[in-house]
């Protein structure tokens, strides 16, 4: 597939079909994306936890749950088709790797000080990854979606898949195929003109072409 009709063609998907699995090399294929993302010092500080088995996706969703609700309530519509997704990877980052990367000779911050850092790379870079995991899911013909766990669940999410608390949980990929195109914001809301994102020069600035 060319480039560019992947760059077309990804959109996140909000509705899976619980009866196709998605073959394991499709599966690899994913995975070998993500290892391919850019990271500051080339310190790949990045874990990806990956959910197969029912049994593993269903002590997810659990710990996502919102323990507010009665037992028994329906999922709502977005619930209900995204946890039908066959594969979902969550995406760790981890500070330490960036840490003690950049104390070693050829960067020379021995103090490991992360206000050194006033963006997190270790976020930034598992980003990169995981839209890369986006563009391959497409090259694969999957649908993907990438979203986000509830800040209130993440020590439950923890506890259920063993993750040390040193790492970050920057999100989640669901894998598999889409059962039925959903309207999303993208279907409401116009993508931005080039000249309001795009700056030349200063913030602001046009092109100076013509």
């Amino acid at each position: 597939m060319e480039f560019r009709d992947v760059l077309r063609r990804r959109r996140m998907v909000r509705r899976f079909d619980p009866d196709r699995p998605v073959p394991r090399a499709a599966v690899d294929a994913v995975l070998y994306a993500a290892q391919r993302a850019p990271s500051a010092g080339f310190s790949q500080g990045w874990d990806f936890v990956v959910l197969l088995q029912a049994a593993d996706r269903r002590r997810f969703w659990d710990a996502t749950r919102d323990p507010d609700l009665p037992d028994g309530a329906p999922a709502d519509r977005w619930l209900a088709g995204v946890s039908a997704a066959p594969v979902l990877v969550l995406c760790l980052s981890d500070p330490d790797t960036y840490l003690d990367r950049y104390a070693e000779p050829d960067k020379g911050w021995d103090d490991r000080d992360p206000a050194r850092w006033p963006v997190p790379y270790w976020d930034v870079d598992t980003g990169m990854a995981a839209m890369l995991m986006l563009l391959a899911a497409v090259d694969q013909d999957l649908g993907a979606l990438f979203f986000g766990i509830p800040a209130a669940r993440h020590e439950e999410v923890r506890r259920a898949h063993g993750i040390p608390a040193n790492r970050r949980l920057v999100g989640v990929v669901a894998l598999g195929h889409e059962l039925r195109r959903t309207e999303g914001s993208s279907r409401t809301r116009p993508r931005k003109a080039t000249a309001e994102v795009v700056h030349w020069g200063h913030f602001g600035g046009s092109s100076g072409a013509g």
